[in-house]
């Protein structure tokens, strides 16, 4: 496999960063947890205009015909500017219903930005649990998926559950997941605005990332003909995204922390000379480097080794989800008082990581998920 970029990679990943860097994403994300409510900027029009929206839509359907590892290059360079943008959902949601036959009139739409879509994630079974579940609101325990009558493709069943801690929701037009009708898992879409849908939204740690907790009660949903396959692919797919972001966001934290420890000097030397100092700038540039390589892994999986993306993308998930909480942490280390303090930009980071490595099943999950495809190929052999 060759994983080097491919010019147009890298025109798309300079693209992302040139865009993004017309905006103050980190100062908005100060001002908004000190709560102007408005602070953060819209950025859906600039990933409206950039095509972001449809990376993973087909061509035929509008959209660009990409794969994962050019949406993760796109989440990456979000990630490293803290950017409050609702991909992270939308990407995967498209991604369900491009492999849907039911799903093609809505990809248009969804393609174009003029729609946006968020995922209600549910993790398929593992060697832990044996059941299709969702996040729960509280403690590490797992909700029951959602659940409703069978139905054929395109027709509309009710389907009743529990998501929390979803990203993006607030504010998408479509809800696209998975529910077990007659016990079966299938995919489904829900327009936002039907009745039986409620969308709350919360802020946990991270005024970047837009959060609601989903109820349905007996809420109409649409059928979809996606494969199990690609239910279950999904899942990873978040898993690696999120894990993209977080490369992103601790190539920006350690990029600021190296810079302060050149120009930083007590006692007539650098405080980098120290060893204290290199040594933990080191181990942060160990961890992104293993995270950005099994980042690249995963995103040739997807479709280069469908059988080998779960492991690829939960190996990246808890690589990175580390490496955040350990360039954060070093981040206010470096910088002393001053990285401990409102003023400066390391604690922003910090709240990010927090929130990261408990979203989506957790970075203990995407470990856990490891060990058992880890465990399970040793007895296979």
């Amino acid at each position: 496999m060759n994983l080097a970029l491919s010019d147009e990679q890298v025109l798309l990943r300079e693209a992302a960063r040139g865009a993004l860097s017309r905006f103050k994403t980190l100062e908005a994300a100060r001002e908004a947890l000190d709560g102007k409510g408005d602070a953060l900027p819209d950025l859906w029009q600039t990933a409206k205009e950039a095509g972001w929206p449809g990376l993973l839509i087909d061509e035929e359907h509008g959209g660009a015909g990409l794969d994962a590892f050019d949406a993760m290059l796109v989440l990456g360079e979000c990630g490293r500017v803290l950017a409050s943008i609702p991909l992270l959902g939308h990407l995967v949601a498209t991604a369900i219903l491009n492999d849907a036959p039911a799903g093609a009139p809505l990809l248009g739409d969804l393609a174009s930005g003029e729609r946006r879509a968020a995922y209600l994630a549910v993790k398929p079974p593992d060697d832990l649990i044996e059941e299709w579940t969702a996040d729960a609101r509280v403690s590490s325990r797992r909700e029951p998926a959602p659940s409703g009558g069978r139905g054929a493709p395109g027709e509309q069943v009710r389907v009743s559950g529990e998501f929390a801690f979803v990203p993006d929701a607030p504010g998408a037009d479509l809800l696209v997941g998975v529910a077990l009708l007659d016990g079966e898992p299938t995919g489904v879409v829900i327009e936002a605005g039907s009745d039986g849908v409620e969308v709350e939204g919360v802020m946990r740690y991270d005024a970047t990332r837009s959060l609601a907790h989903v109820s349905l009660k007996d809420a109409p949903a649409t059928v979809l003909d996606a494969p199990q396959s690609s239910l279950e692919a999904a899942w990873h797919l978040a898993q690696a995204l999120l894990a993209a972001e977080s490369i992103g966001s601790v190539e920006t934290a350690l990029d600021v922390s190296v810079a302060y420890a050149k120009e930083r000097h007590t006692f007539g030397r650098a405080i980098g000379s120290y060893q204290a100092v290199k040594h933990s700038l080191t181990e942060v540039l160990r961890q992104l480097d293993n995270g950005r390589s099994l980042l690249y892994y995963a995103g040739w999986a997807r479709r280069g080794g469908p059988d080998e993306f779960a492991l690829a993308a939960s190996a990246a998930r808890s690589v990175a989800g580390r490496a955040l909480d350990q360039g954060a942490r070093t981040m206010i280390s470096v910088h002393g008082g001053i990285g401990a303090t409102w003023e400066h930009d390391a604690p922003l980071f910090f709240r990010r990581a927090q929130l990261t490595r408990r979203l989506l099943g957790g970075t203990s999950g995407a470990t856990d998920r490891v060990a058992g495809e880890l465990l399970t190929a040793a007895a296979a052999a």
